[in-house]
């Protein structure tokens, strides 16, 4: 037999449903993931509107003696990382150049040098920069080092991950904590399109001086953010050649079997339209999986 409080009772099952339903569509706040998991992690937006920082289960296992013929530029960044790790003043670092020359692999294997250290890396989409302020955060008060890692940056007019990173580099209130810095790698130096029209913006002033316009600054503003440039450049025959050889040593093949493979991994690079460190360690792997075990 019905009662008069049962219509009361079925609108406050019906608006518990509801409620259930809106919060697994509603954007959660970033959760802590689990640290002990992985010295590596990715920040991943989901379909439903919530993130997530989701440990890496197989880091890229480069080491720095990988690296060859970018002995500057490893000197650079391991100097500043060590820095950083020991809890020094260090820079946010752009690696700007030609690609395949071993910007990423660079940041990587400090990783690998400096994770028993406490380092940590979290890798980041140039589309979900807008969140870079809960990831600071969220790391603010742990007692590792973060390295938040963007890959092949670079941005289009407009797009809103652009002005959060430049925020957060520096002119924001709210700024990276001492535990937080910022490795980016691209193919621009400025980080953004340059176009022919924008250099009659420049000022040609009577004593020979010569200033950008706005646009221009404005287009230079992002890259000057970060306090360390490390500039790569295509290698030469004989550097690509040095980075074949290391490459292979680390698979395992004989040096007599290196001697021989050096004519073949030069057309290699010709097929390809590349000398890259990227184009030597792919004819490593093709080349040492042919050998006999």
């Amino acid at each position: 037999m019905s009662t008069p409080s049962d219509p009361l009772l079925q609108l406050i099952a019906r608006a518990e449903a509801l409620m259930v339903r809106l919060e697994a569509v509603l954007p959660h706040p970033l959760a802590a993931p689990d640290w002990s998991a992985s010295i590596a992690y990715r920040y991943r937006r989901r379909s439903s509107g919530g993130s997530a920082l989701e440990p890496v289960r197989h880091v890229a296992q480069i080491s720095l003696d990988d690296l060859v013929e970018v002995e500057p530029q490893k000197d650079r960044l391991l100097r500043n990382t060590e820095q950083f790790v020991a809890g020094r003043a260090a820079n946010n670092v752009l690696l700007t150049g030609a690609r395949g020359t071993g910007k990423s692999s660079l940041i990587k294997a400090c990783l690998n040098e400096f994770a028993p250290q406490g380092l940590r890396l979290i890798e980041v989409d140039k589309a979900d920069l807008v969140d870079l302020p809960d990831i600071v955060d969220l790391v603010a008060e742990r007692a590792e080092r973060f390295i938040v890692y963007c890959d092949d940056l670079s941005f289009e007019e407009g797009e809103p991950g652009y002005k959060a990173l430049k925020s957060i580099l520096d002119g924001s209130v709210s700024q990276a904590s001492d535990n937080v810095l910022i490795y980016a790698t691209s193919n621009r130096r400025h980080l953004l399109p340059e176009y022919m029209a924008e250099n009659l913006t420049y000022q040609h002033l009577e004593n020979g001086e010569v200033h950008p316009g706005e646009v221009v600054e404005e287009k230079i503003s992002l890259s000057e953010r970060f306090g360390l440039w490390i500039s790569f450049y295509p290698f030469t025959q004989d550097e690509y050649l040095a980075i074949v050889a290391q490459w292979l040593r680390g698979f395992g093949v004989s040096e007599a079997a290196i001697e021989a493979a050096r004519p073949e991994s030069l057309v290699w690079a010709l097929e390809r339209g590349s000398r890259s460190g990227r184009v030597a360690f792919q004819f490593a792997k093709d080349y040492s999986g042919r050998q006999p075990r």
